[in-house]
């Protein structure tokens, strides 16, 4: 048998799959995968852009209310006392903003009093591990007075204060309005000697660990022909002097007050004797009965003064028993005073002194 050759007629074929199809495969799967991490990544970049907007929006919002309410935000680590002030802080106390802070010198901008309370409020804050709130006042470093309202919050790493932070806002004007609405409720506006509703509200206290001495009740002898006579401007002045003059002579009086038109009240505590009332109550006239200079005018008026002590009946009754005497005193002849003096059986009756 001879040896015989086979030559394949055309181009032999490759198997399908080869090595150069796995790369391709590959390479576009790593197209694809990249493609979606890429769309990933511009997502979040998206979503993180559009939260640094609104962040930063909202910060916008939160400076803007922060300065119009006069409200911002301090924190003080623990135990090193760093503070740390957003920028209302540092107007509040008239500093530059970021400029550096240190905890002893700022308490200095507090008064004995408000500091003494700030202390104790948070020494008790950070031993509780709680908060507190106090209204304080402060002299700002350019020497301005203000009051503000501290709020904080101490926080805690495994039962261990490590900060304490709060807001600290500018309450001065609602302070001075405070002020003035408490000084219109219990003072005279004309005179500024203590208002009716604070002498009564005095009285109806006394029996609560105060108690009282007397209580002289004291009437401008001839004001109405002045006030009918020269006009209520006048009559105004004479008034303002008037007070001026109780104010002035009655310094041991626990109060001084105007309780009607022309009629005022002096009450004195349980140090002064009787002596020592009668003796006040002859100076008072002796006061009032010199020429008052009113819009040119030289004017004389007078004074009748009725005395009750505490001790001839209850708290409630000095203003019946003063009146009762003063207007004994008015019978008299005016420019003189009389005491309430109580009779068994009797209403009562007004002796003189």
């Amino acid at each position: 048998m001879s040896d015989t050759s086979y030559t394949p007629k055309g181009p032999v074929s490759q198997p399908r799959g080869g090595a150069g199809h796995d790369r391709t495969a590959e390479r576009r799967r790593d197209a694809a995968t990249i493609a979606r991490l890429k769309a990933r990544i511009a997502a979040q970049a998206e979503l993180i852009a559009g939260q640094d907007v609104s962040l930063a929006h909202s910060r916008k919002i939160f400076d803007r209310a922060s300065a119009a309410a006069r409200i911002g935000v301090w924190e003080c680590s623990l135990p090193d006392e760093r503070l740390t002030w957003t920028d209302v802080v540092y107007d509040l106390f008239d500093l530059p903003r970021g400029a550096a802070l240190d905890r002893n010198e700022i308490v200095k901008c507090y008064p004995e009093e408000s500091r003494k309370a700030l202390d104790s409020l948070r020494g008790r804050a950070i031993a509780e591990r709680n908060g507190f709130s106090l209204d304080a006042e402060i002299t700002t470093f350019a020497g301005h007075s203000r009051w503000i309202r501290i709020t904080a919050t101490v926080e805690c790493e495994g039962g261990v204060p490590v900060r304490i932070f709060g807001m600290k806002q500018d309450i001065t004007e609602e302070k001075l309005l405070s002020d003035r609405m408490r000084y219109l409720a219990e003072f005279d506006a004309m005179t500024g000697l203590a208002n009716r509703a604070r002498f009564q509200a005095r009285l109806a206290h006394a029996d609560e660990g105060r108690p009282l001495g007397a209580l002289l009740l004291v009437d401008l002898d001839g004001f109405k022909a002045v006030n009918d006579t020269f006009g209520h401007v006048i009559g105004d002045e004479c008034l303002k002097e008037a007070a001026r003059r109780l104010a002035g002579g009655c310094g041991e009086a626990e109060l001084v007050a105007r309780v009607g038109g022309d009629e005022f009240a002096v009450l004195v505590g349980p140090h002064l004797d009787r002596g020592a009332v009668s003796a006040l109550a002859r100076h008072v006239i002796e006061a009032m009965g010199k020429p008052v200079a009113a819009c040119g005018q030289s004017l004389r008026l007078g004074a009748s003064v009725g005395i009750a002590f505490a001790e001839t009946g209850r708290p409630c009754d000095l203003f019946a028993q003063a009146d009762t005497a003063l207007y004994a005193a008015k019978a008299a002849g005016r420019n003189t005073f009389r005491i309430f003096k109580a009779e068994p059986g009797a209403k009562g009756r007004s002796a003189a002194a």
